[in-house]
């Protein structure tokens, strides 16, 4: 089922200050809320990275596994302070918490627990204004959900803080199908320093689709006239069309369920998604599909737990393993057989665009959370190459503050 050749190892060296001198890497980032450092696979070998964080003990043991133990330091952001950040990065890139911005969340928004973690984030770029050091480039990703906080009060704190420090910003959102066989689409937000020259090519006088998305536009409505002087629509090129397929991330030696474990995640179908099973029967070929399971009313109208089948060959959203509700599963259907087990953890890398060699947790849950968490390396690469390493420019000043 596999195409190996479509995970092959593509990470960034881990080279530091001497191979900045050397001109191995033109360009420099600070990556916060770090995770196991999708960011810097996705960004690639034409950067390096100066400094990394994150606060979780798991997350950073996977980070140090695959890229070691030089730029991260372990801790909650509000503990970190500009003194720790050397020199001056190009670009830096923050992928803060999402879970009080998600539309499945608790509400709280950029006050909350969670993602209020942006605001010690977002004082560290102050600092580094005030000391003549604020990056050229600012990415700030999050789900969707950013847009629409609180009626779009917290879109607009993000879009005016980073007004506040001198940078002019746009948001688009991309969703990893269309570089990877799973349903994800995540926001955006690249702010660039106004003393930064902007490339024509790299803006357009009009929203376009894919990227500005109607959720991108009512964002963009809601901000007022002088909100609105600021904002950048980023020209990003559509890539092209995705040849990989669900079926070809599958692993071939993954044990799967018991037919009477098939047969009870069958059971939990609604008439419609059993359909869609009796549908791929009919094909003459193998079908591959994913399931959730999820809380719906049922037509007494109380809470019943359903499962829920697609099969377009694209993954679900991974999402962190918070229950068992939130693992996917894999049905496979050929004929009259039918066989369902839990996605790997390898899978889900996979799904993630990382290469088989990428060192995941040993623990399930470890890894899948992992994935969860984490960007999609091929949409951070496109960013890269097709409008970060754009904006940006590389400084003799920078190097020798790094050395």
């Amino acid at each position: 089922m596999q195409q190996r050749g479509m995970f092959q190892k593509s990470f960034p060296y881990s080279g530091g200050p001497e191979m900045i001198k050397h001109g191995a890497f033109p360009h420099t980032f600070y990556e916060f809320f770090a995770g196991s450092g999708m960011v810097r696979a996705g960004l690639g070998d034409s950067w390096s990275c100066l400094f990394a964080n994150d606060f979780d003990d798991k997350k950073a043991a996977a980070y140090q596994g695959n890229w070691g133990y030089g730029e991260l330091l372990v801790g909650d952001v509000g503990g970190v302070n500009s003194r720790m950040l050397p020199g001056q990065a190009n670009l830096a890139w923050a992928s803060f918490p999402c879970q009080d911005l998600s539309l499945a969340g608790s509400g709280a928004g950029l006050s909350g627990k969670r993602s209020g973690t942006f605001w010690p984030f977002w004082n560290l770029v102050c600092e580094l204004r005030r000391e003549a050091r604020q990056p050229e480039t600012i990415v700030l990703e999050n789900v969707c959900g950013a847009l629409t906080s609180h009626n779009g009060a917290d879109f607009r704190s993000l879009i005016n803080a980073l007004r506040g420090e001198g940078y002019r910003a746009g948001a688009l959102v991309i969703d990893a199908a269309l570089f990877v066989p799973q349903s994800r689409p995540r926001l955006f937000i690249v702010g660039v320093r106004k003393d930064i020259e902007i490339d024509p090519c790299l803006v357009t006088e009009l929203p376009q689709k894919p990227f500005h998305t109607a959720g991108v536009l009512a964002a963009y409505r809601g901000l007022s006239r002088a909100e609105r002087a600021s904002w950048i629509w980023w020209n990003l090129p559509v890539p092209p069309f995705r040849t990989l397929n669900f079926s070809s991330v599958i692993e071939d030696d993954i044990p799967w369920h018991t037919t009477e474990q098939t047969k009870a995640l069958l059971a939990l179908m609604s008439p419609l998604h059993l359909a869609k099973v009796a549908s791929a029967k009919r094909e003459k070929k193998m079908v591959v599909g994913s399931i959730y399971k999820r809380t719906r009313p049922d037509e007494h109208g109380n809470r019943a737990q359903r499962a829920e089948v697609r099969f377009d060959d694209i993954a679900g959203c991974l999402r962190t393993p918070g229950g068992g509700s939130s693992r996917q599963t894999i049905i496979v259907v050929q004929g009259s057989k039918v066989r369902t087990r839990l996605l790997s953890p390898r899978e889900a890398a996979r799904l993630m665009g990382l290469p088989d060699e990428y060192m995941l947790p040993k623990n399930y849950n470890d890894a899948y959370r992992l994935m969860g968490d984490g960007v999609v390396v091929p949409v951070v690469r496109h960013l890269s190459r097709y409008l970060l390493e754009s904006l940006v420019r590389t400084k003799e000043s920078s190097i020798e503050h790094a050395a």
